[in-house]
């Protein structure tokens, strides 16, 4: 699975890594986040056909049949065996696929004889940021105490959710020492192809691989991640696993 990454490039520079031509202001305005945590918004690079665009999102998806957005903090990933039949993910499949841009990620395991899982920082040896294959739908409706009696009735505001989903499938070589899941990474090569929504979604199960095992590497980090209002820069940096999950 994948449940926090790190985000901590610009939109201009992911604008320029990811040949974006248009940014929302929101995307603008985001602030970098070393443990970035389900629910919050998050970087989506998207396309409409026509012109490629990024934006940021509510990351856990909300199916546009959802009668409780609540449903998204359950909706985080998408399995890859799954993603194209599941009714969650099968429509957002069909036409509505994303990037998530991250700059890196943490996955957790327990070292023999420690008593707490060790936290990992797991990123590419070139520094250059991954492009997670993801989901992403728009819902509308009403939120429940929207309305003056606290209610949800005629007087509602009707608001508009954009949410996202991080597609995750069997890990690589290199992966499977930590977990046995990952991310979908996506090449550049595989970009247009997976953004265009006229694209066929049975041609592209082929990208749902793990990624080369040299496109990652490793590093323990301090047991400070595991508390999502911890988002500094320090929660990246090696530690010696012996002191961090004893």
């Amino acid at each position: 699975m994948c449940g926090r990454f790190v985000s901590s490039s610009s939109a201009e520079d992911i604008s320029r890594y990811f040949g974006v031509a248009e940014v929302s202001e929101q995307a603008l305005e985001h602030s970098p986040n070393y443990n970035t945590a389900p629910t919050t918004d998050v970087f989506v690079v998207y396309s409409d056909g026509s012109t490629r665009r990024l934006d940021t999102f509510h990351w856990g998806l909300v199916p546009r049949w959802a009668k409780d957005i609540k449903i998204g903090n359950r909706l985080i990933n998408a399995r890859a065996e799954t993603v194209a039949e599941k009714p969650s993910f099968r429509a957002a499949f069909k036409k509505r696929r994303c990037i998530l841009p991250a700059d890196g990620f943490y996955e957790w395991n327990r070292p023999e004889g420690a008593r707490r899982k060790q936290p990992w920082y797991i990123q590419r040896p070139d520094g250059e940021p991954f492009a997670f294959a993801g989901l992403w739908e728009e819902w509308r409706g009403t939120l429940p105490g929207s309305g003056t009696d606290g209610g949800a009735g005629d007087d509602a505001e009707q608001v508009t959710i954009r949410s996202s989903t991080i597609i995750t499938g069997e890990a690589n070589e290199k992966m499977a020492e930590l977990h046995d899941r990952m991310p979908v990474i996506l090449p550049a090569s595989a970009w247009e192809e997976w953004l265009d929504p006229a694209t066929d979604p049975s041609r592209l199960t082929k990208l749902l691989v793990p990624a080369p095992k040299e496109l990652i590497t490793f590093h323990p980090v301090s047991t400070e991640v595991n508390n999502v209002r911890n988002k500094g820069e320090h929660l990246t940096r090696e530690v010696d696993p012996d002191s961090s999950a004893d």
